[in-house]
């Protein structure tokens, strides 16, 4: 029999009665409950930000694919199962095929999770950083899936910029040119994932979820692409990765990463966990504060959106 992408495409009971009423609706992905953070933090973490979502009057929706199902909205059993599931595959957009026909289970990354959320209905997603071109990419053209999938899908994403060690000047010309339009948030600097600011500017900044919302309206009365809107939101400078602790040990992960023969898909991990460990987890906690203050503002553009 041939699988339909409602059978495919599972929302929860509560999101899909969210989405049927116009309530305010936020994606989150589960890469970071799978692959980003230990156990059993991941889970508390997880549980976490779904309740910063609710506490703001938004529906969360946790995404993931379990048994090549992809479930828009998780239960409690099922985060439990992502956090906890050992050899959880990490699924980005181009692996959901596969991973249906196949009845994979796996977590999905932005680029997968901003795809899906767009599917079902879904149009603001919270995120920590974003993925982007690679340095060094003019040898290897190493680039994430992310930003193709953001040309290419109408979604907000809440994130703090993409993840420092990219090529942030490279990440930021290849959104213009892809046309995605990218906009600070109470900021004229684009953030650094970590860090409060990357240093490099960002051409639009908006002020308020209001703001937001009637950016994404005008996205679809222009029509055109149906390409994303980034709502870059730094990390509180006092919650940031002390700047020059970061520019220090990611000078070093850099080199170790040069120095084992650390590239491709392997490299992202390789460099964040690196900065884990060197900075006795103060990246780590510095992308969580981040990651709940994306959150709790995607949620209050949910409720603008839903409103407008």
């Amino acid at each position: 029999m041939r699988r339909t992408a409602d059978s495919l495409l599972q929302p929860s009971d509560e999101v899909a009665e969210a989405l049927a009423s116009g309530a305010p609706v936020v994606a989150l992905e589960s890469t970071i409950i799978s692959h980003g953070l230990p156990q059993p933090r991941n889970l508390q973490v997880a549980r976490e930000l779904e309740e910063i979502v609710r506490s703001e009057g938004a529906v969360p929706a946790t995404i993931a694919v379990l048994d090549g199902v992809a479930r828009i909205g998780l239960s409690e059993p099922e985060l439990e199962r992502v956090a906890t599931e050992p050899g959880l595959r990490k699924l980005s957009q181009r692996d959901l095929p596969p991973a249906a026909a196949l009845k994979t289970s796996g977590a999905t990354t932005v680029a997968a999770t901003s795809f899906l959320a767009a599917r079902a209905g879904i149009r603001v997603f919270a995120t920590g950083g974003l993925g982007g071109v690679h340095r060094g990419w003019t040898d290897d053209q190493d680039e994430s899936a992310d930003l193709d999938t953001l040309a290419r899908t109408r979604i907000t994403v809440v994130c703090a910029g993409v993840k420092s060690i990219l090529d942030v000047p490279a990440t930021l010309q290849r959104l213009e040119t892809r046309g995605v339009t990218v906009a600070g948030y109470r900021t004229d600097d684009f953030p650094g994932f970590y860090l409060h600011s990357s240093g490099r500017p960002v051409e639009w900044r908006i002020e308020t979820p209001e703001e937001a919302a009637a950016v994404m309206r005008g996205q679809d009365a222009f029509g055109g692409q149906e390409s994303a809107l980034i709502v870059a939101n730094p990390v509180p400078e006092n919650q940031q990765l002390d700047p020059e602790l970061h520019d220090r040990v990611l000078a070093e992960a850099l080199a170790a990463a040069e120095r084992d023969g650390v590239t491709g898909q392997a490299i992202t991990p390789f460099l964040l966990g690196y900065l884990v460990r060197a900075t006795g987890g103060a990246s780590l906690e510095a992308n969580l504060a981040a990651v709940r203050g994306n959150t709790a503002l995607a949620a209050r553009i949910a409720l603008a959106w839903s409103r407008s």
